[in-house]
């Protein structure tokens, strides 16, 4: 296959999905991973796309409407989401009553948590069976489950989150821009977001750095008084913005 038909079809299977893993474009394409990752460089340079830590996400301002499986966002930027998540894990205290939000970053963070004394209320399910397996006191929201980034969402969810008022939350985000703020593609997901962001006094966004300038359709939260943790490698001009950047 020519260079330019590779990349063609990378192309596509970017604006596609949204994101894409090295291993994935290995066996889609049938091609090796010194090529593939030629190819992400090359395609990176000249702006078509932007290669992050084991694969590539599609360029700036691209609207999306859906959202990508837990199973590949998984395989995204796995060092730079354990640094974030270990931090996040540091900031929960005893007696905290916090809210953690479906996310593989906030899923992650669960495994650094060094506390024993906090009650947690979650919207993922496998969120809520490792926090019990590591003996916290774990309510999970009743509603919807979306089965592809494993949440609960919808009508219920936001009933139940409003007897609570938590200390900390902390949240995933599909994009981030200063002019769009906080998104996500889905619009049942974006008002649960919304409310548990309002219920917390102090509100986490972990984010790695690829996501930044990236835009969902939905917006459920702008910037003020959210404080961001994301890795190093972010541009400096978000330097006006609450942001935790982690190595």
């Amino acid at each position: 296959m020519l260079t330019v038909e590779r990349q063609k079809l990378i192309m596509d299977i970017v604006n596609d999905s949204g994101s894409v893993t090295v291993s994935e474009l290995m066996d889609k394409l049938n091609a090796s991973e010194s090529t593939i990752r030629r190819d992400l460089q090359a395609m990176d340079m000249a702006g078509k796309l932007k290669k992050v830590h084991g694969g590539a996400v599609a360029v700036v301002n691209k609207y999306k409407t859906d959202d990508a499986k837990v199973e590949l966002r998984k395989q995204l930027n796995k060092k730079e989401k354990v640094a974030i998540a270990k931090y996040a894990a540091s900031l929960v205290n005893d007696k905290d009553f916090v809210y953690l939000d479906a996310g593989t970053t906030t899923e992650i963070m669960i495994d650094y948590l060094k506390c024993k004394d906090v009650i947690f209320v979650t919207n993922a399910i496998e969120h809520a069976r490792k926090l019990t397996a590591k003996g916290f006191v774990t309510y999970i929201l009743g509603g919807e489950f979306k089965e592809i980034t494993e949440a609960i969402v919808g009508t219920e969810a936001l009933l139940n989150l409003d007897k609570y008022n938590f200390t900390k939350g902390f949240f995933g985000a599909n994009g981030f821009s200063i002019d769009n703020g906080f998104t996500t593609p889905d619009i049942k997901e974006a008002i649960v977001k919304k409310k548990a962001i309002e219920s917390s006094k102090e509100s986490y966004v972990l984010m790695d750095s690829s996501k930044f300038e990236q835009v969902a359709a939905i917006t459920f939260a702008d910037y003020e008084g959210i404080t961001i943790i994301t890795d190093s490698r972010l541009q400096k001009k978000y330097e006006n913005v609450l942001i935790k950047k982690v190595k």
